[in-house]
């Protein structure tokens, strides 16, 4: 993975100190940039009151830019005092405008975002910057849970990467892989079998007819030996050499399966592939990517196919 420009846009909070600290490791390991932004929040409702970044933008008084410039400066000094090399930016408008708008200008290679809430990403639901950001940006996102309810370890140790065997989720491959190479982390590549219906509780194989009973279970056999065949031939891959990758394949919701899974092995990071960004692919980033990131004590990487 090639990783020159990290964009991490900051608010303040001890969450963007989190995140920032996530995006210094991260450009250590790839001899990364990092662009910190912070959208005055004055001209941030302004914006958002007259309908978005299509009106004129108001123009911070100089003296509050410096303000601003002296403020950011100084929340990144931990990171720029280990060596990690920080262009700290303030920013006027629509902070997703700005922030996606920053990101195709640089361009950036991966944004870095905290997210807020006392159960994850709760206020990602209510519509909040980032989860905007995660529906639009082109580039693959590193969401990063508050500090307080952080489970990961830095630098990563254990890598696990959500498979469905799509193109998106190949290409997270790529992304898990590099990321687990460059720290030295074992990975974890993992496919869910989900029951062909959806209506709870899914019956017992006990309780049905036993003709229906052997089909059904020669089905999930079947099924669960091929993907595993399958994650196995991705794991040894020659893409994959000199990484230790373990394969494991599950049963029942996507998400939930994988949040297990990630909490039984402590992992520091989960990497997800997602089909697109906007409007349109609603329901899939609705679903199995957005309770991740809602709901995980470490850090979501989420990368586009």
């Amino acid at each position: 993975m090639l990783v020159r420009q990290i964009l991490c846009p900051v608010d303040f909070s001890d969450t963007s100190s989190h995140a920032v600290d996530q995006a210094a490791v991260l450009a250590r390991w790839y001899g990364a940039g990092i662009t910190a932004c912070h959208v005055d929040a004055a001209a941030e409702g302004h914006a958002e009151a007259l309908g978005d970044s299509v009106v004129p933008r108001p123009t911070l008084e100089p003296a509050e830019r410096q303000r601003l410039q002296d403020r950011l400066a100084t929340f990144c000094q931990a990171a720029t005092a280990a060596g990690t090399v920080i262009d700290a930016r303030v920013l006027s408008g629509h902070a997703v405008s700005a922030i996606l708008e920053q990101a195709a200008s640089l361009p950036a290679d991966l944004i870095v975002m905290g997210t807020h809430g006392l159960s994850g990403f709760r206020h990602l639901v209510l519509g909040s910057v980032t989860e905007k950001v995660l529906r639009r940006a082109t580039c693959p996102v590193l969401t990063v849970p508050p500090r307080a309810h952080a489970t990961s370890m830095l630098p990563f140790k254990r890598v696990l990467c959500a498979v469905d065997f799509s193109a998106p989720s190949l290409q997270a491959v790529r992304f898990a892989r590099s990321l687990a190479s460059e720290s030295g982390a074992t990975l974890v590549l993992m496919h869910v079998v989900e029951w062909p219906w959806h209506e709870p509780p899914a019956p017992r194989v006990e309780d049905l007819p036993a003709a229906q009973a052997a089909a059904l279970a020669e089905y999930r056999r079947s099924v669960e030996t091929a993907a595993t065949a399958r994650l196995e031939s991705i794991g040894g891959s020659d893409a994959l050499a000199g990484t230790a990758a373990v394969v494991r394949v599950g049963h029942g919701k996507p998400y939930e399966q994988l949040l297990a899974a990630a909490r039984g092995d402590g992992a520091d990071l989960i990497v997800a592939g997602v089909h697109g960004r906007n409007a349109l692919d609603l329901g899939v980033f609705g679903s199995t990517t957005n309770h991740l990131v809602r709901a995980a004590t470490c850090p979501v990487l989420t990368v586009r196919g």
